[in-house]
């Protein structure tokens, strides 16, 4: 989109939904459902490394943003991964930790894991990120993009996927009994269209999406937005490319 051009919240649904798709095509994603017990698990303790960079990417996020709505929204959400200052509930990592255990996932592998290279360059990848867009002339726009997005629709798209294999294991003799995966692949995702999105949505992507629309209106154009999702979708991409041998 050119500086001259009109900002189309319908043309950057499009666009973003698209973005959604490849990545929900991605081949590892796409065929969970056929991997090996070893094979999931091993791609489950590699993104349990990912989610334990989440909330300090949340913080450098915070640290760099000066938009004071975007600031609310993102120190709600980060807030909520630790529900409970008593001490007495698990946070969001202990849930998912349970969630893996629950799964099959050994506590031995699970204690004696350590990230990839692959996984380390995800990591460092998504500050260089965040870092970048906080020293951009547009960062609020970038950063506030990049935690929608990195952060809350692509996690959905992931959990989802993941959901599909996990879904009869936690759902067995009624109920279900995931603390994490489930609820995170459900109140993380896309839930409206950025050109419908409003005070009233109550997912982290919709929340964040009332105040990508507030900077998107005073941008000259859409391509900070742009840019940034594609660097995040990159990030995420690079993660899974490096289980491609486990799938055909």
């Amino acid at each position: 989109m050119s500086p001259t051009e009109t900002i189309d919240a319908e043309q950057l649904d499009v666009l973003e939904d698209g973005l959604i798709a490849r990545f929900r095509d991605h081949p590892v994603l796409a065929n969970l459902p056929q991997l090996g017990d070893d094979q999931f698990h091993t791609v489950l303790l590699q993104r349990r490394f990912l989610s334990l960079a989440f909330t300090p990417a949340y913080d450098l996020a915070i640290d760099l943003l000066a938009d004071e709505g975007a600031l609310r929204i993102a120190r709600s959400i980060l807030r909520e991964e630790y529900p409970d200052g008593s001490g007495h509930t698990r946070s969001h990592r202990e849930d998912m930790k349970e969630d893996m255990l629950e799964l099959g996932v050994p506590r031995r592998a699970l204690v004696e894991s350590q990230p990839t290279e692959a996984t380390r360059r995800a990591i460092t990848g998504t500050f260089d990120l965040i870092a970048a867009a906080g020293r951009s002339d547009e960062a609020d726009l970038r950063l506030v993009t990049i935690l929608r997005f990195w952060g809350e629709i692509l996690v959905a798209v992931e959990y989802t996927r993941m959901w599909e294999r996990m879904e009869a294991a936690f759902t067995a003799g009624g109920g279900n009994r995931s603390r994490f995966y489930y609820p995170h692949h459900v109140h993380d995702a896309k839930a409206h269209p950025l050109a419908s999105v409003s005070l009233l949505s109550t997912s982290h992507s919709d929340r964040l999406a009332t105040r990508l629309m507030a900077l998107l209106a005073r941008a000259p154009d859409a391509t900070p937005f742009e840019e940034a999702e594609e660097q995040a979708l990159r990030l995420k991409e690079s993660f899974y490319d490096q289980f491609r041998a486990y799938v055909p």
